[in-house]
């Protein structure tokens, strides 16, 4: 890129930061993420992935509630990459939620963007990350919001807090190994091991010395602020011989759950209290996979990722630290529903709820695996696929976003179904021939519509498991949820519409149904997908489109100034699948 070129795309950026000053209610502050081919080694192999200024996990993001940051984000990787905020509402400010294709078109190397991220309601724990590919695996982060100023926590303030970010650990070049997948229609890549704060932990090879340790001392409270970063697995996490305290999740408070373990979807945050009053010594925090998916299967990721929660003091140290006899075993599918249950929200005069009570919009959303059939002039490609109401998620030419502002059309169409093409046994072995569709259909929403979503679990291709979906732009109440098939005479009877606990992830139980509610009240255009990348890369996802309200306040900011210009596309890319370039390897095949 030219001299000319970059000052006239940081000119851009300092323009946008300088203009929306005068909107800004709290704080402002400014982060610079420089992403960069790293060489990592763990389980005694090097690797080179990407990361945001030299490390994994990368910067965090400290800001206090009502606060406004902008992030300059500069590509000096091989291939194009987006940054969502995840948890982060943006209100009226899509242009800036980070969703390859939905809002943006990717940050291509050699250039930059700037990101004004607007934080309103949230406080807690959230975490920013790559939305391209399976770039996240490297590329993501801690947000920290501090009750804002003059404020504090729902219960007695922390002595420390601790960051814990678990993440997945992928064999080769992920980036290449995703893209052949793709192209040759075979299973996309699983993780050789998970990690704590970027290491496997010292029950894995080459590992003992790198292993994370966290330093305490006795009789102190800590704040735990637990993010799960993994790219495809549910974690049970717990700490040896110390009980935990959540009390909140996605940056909501929620009333005390005391519990021995945790079960955390990956894109969940959870905010967690931890007493050290056990004896002074060395215990293991540690996580393993939950697998939700075809119980027969034993060829998953068994690796136990650990860290050392260390105590200050004199004592003989141990030869060995005390393991979490308390981990849930990998299929402890009793444990996994068992935890999910008891979330609420506080629900009292400083956090009230405000449950959509008349519903405007119902959506029944089946959630199933599949394959799919690409032709084109040369080739057939005969793929995995995952859908929402069978339609599988394909990304358009430019973002959907520019081209909802802009009314280009042929991009998208607005015909995402309401309800599945038939109903039949959803969680049975026996299912109707149905056909999978390739499409980018989003569903339109008016401006305050109150919708209720209830997402049903299949067993189509034997895929049932669990299915984190994520919502971005808003976050929504979960209602309810059970097991079978969604009976919608009986199941909302036993709705909760007094403390529902309020998210932006939750998770669609194995062979079950969940309902969740929200108010469609922040315009623009809005990713919604399984948080299991596998699934949302087969595309099980779609949009919502946001209408503006009747007023400037309640409509989609005017664009930023350097939008990063689309280059490529998905269906182009179908196009062309009669074989790899082994020398380009760092070109993206898919969006």
């Amino acid at each position: 890129m030219n001299q000319k070129k970059k000052e006239s795309l940081f000119l851009g950026s300092l323009f946008l930061a300088v203009q929306c000053l005068c909107m800004v209610k709290g704080d402002v502050h400014f982060y610079d993420f420089v992403l960069t081919e790293e060489n990592f080694t763990r389980l005694c192999s090097t690797e080179t992935m990407l990361a945001v200024n030299g490390s994994i996990p990368g910067p965090v993001i400290r800001v206090h509630k009502g606060d406004t940051m902008y992030v300059n984000v500069h590509n000096q990787g091989y291939y194009g990459v987006t940054i969502h905020w995840h948890g982060v509402k943006q209100p009226r400010n899509p242009w800036s939620d980070g969703t390859n294709y939905i809002t943006q078109c990717p940050i291509e190397p050699g250039s930059n963007f700037t990101y004004e991220v607007i934080f309103s309601t949230e406080e807690g724990t959230l975490w920013w990350h790559a939305h391209s590919d399976w770039t996240r695996v490297g590329v993501h982060g801690a947000i920290v919001i501090l009750p804002a100023i003059g404020t504090t926590y729902p219960f007695p303030k922390p002595d420390d807090e601790e960051i814990i970010i678990l993440g997945s650990l992928y064999s080769g070049n992920l980036k290449s190994s995703v893209d052949e997948a793709l192209h040759s229609g075979i299973d996309l890549p699983h993780s050789v091991a998970y990690t704590i704060n970027g290491e496997p932990g010292d029950l894995c090879p080459c590992s003992k010395e790198t292993t994370y340790r966290w330093m305490v001392e006795y009789g102190k409270t800590y704040l735990v602020r637990l993010v799960n970063a993994a790219v495809s697995a549910d974690l049970f996490f717990a700490v040896a011989q110390h009980n935990l305290t959540v009390v909140g999740t996605d940056a909501h408070y929620t009333k005390p759950i005391s519990t021995s373990y945790i079960l955390i979807s990956p894109g969940q945050t959870m905010d967690i209290l931890l007493t050290t009053n056990q004896s002074l010594g060395h215990y293991y925090i540690a996580a393993r996979q939950f697998w939700s998916h075809e119980v027969g299967v034993a060829k998953f990721d068994l690796v136990n990722a650990t860290m050392i929660l260390q105590y200050k003091g004199n004592y003989t140290i141990p030869s060995s630290p005390t393991f979490p006899s308390n981990l849930p075993l990998y299929k402890d599918l009793r444990s996994a529903i068992t935890f999910t249950k008891h979330f609420k929200s506080l629900a009292n005069k400083d956090y009230p709820v405000y449950v959509p009570l008349n519903i405007t919009t119902r959506m029944f959303i089946t959630l199933s695996m599949g394959g799919i059939i690409y032709h084109n002039l040369t080739s057939t490609l005969e793929a995995m696929a995952a859908s929402a109401n069978n339609i599988s998620w394909s990304n358009p030419t430019t973002d959907v976003l520019l081209a909802y502002y802009r009314n280009i059309s042929g991009v998208y169409s607005t015909d995402f179904p309401d309800q599945p093409p038939s109903y039949f046994n959803f969680t049975g072995d026996d299912f109707p021939n149905t056909l999978t569709e390739l499409g980018t259909k989003v569903k339109v929403l008016n401006y305050n519509e109150a919708v209720e979503m209830v997402f049903q679990g299949t067993n189509l291709v034997q895929g049932a498991g669990f299915h984190p979906m994520h919502l971005h732009g808003h976050s929504f109440y979960v209602v309810g949820s059970g097991p079978g098939i969604y009976d919608n005479v009986t199941d909302p009877k036993s709705f909760n519409l007094v403390d529902p606990v309020e998210v932006n992830t939750f998770a669609v139980p194995k062979q079950g149904w969940l309902a969740i509610r929200f108010v469609a009240n922040n315009p623009g255009v809005w990713f919604w997908h399984c948080h299991m990348d596998r699934h949302m890369t087969w595309g099980m996802s779609s949009v919502f489109i946001v209408k503006n309200g009747d007023t400037t306040e309640t409509s989609i900011r005017k664009p930023p100034p350097q939008l990063p210009l689309c280059e490529a596309s998905f269906r182009l890319r179908l196009e062309n699948i009669d074989g790899l370039d082994q020398g380009k390897e760092n070109e993206p095949i898919f969006s």
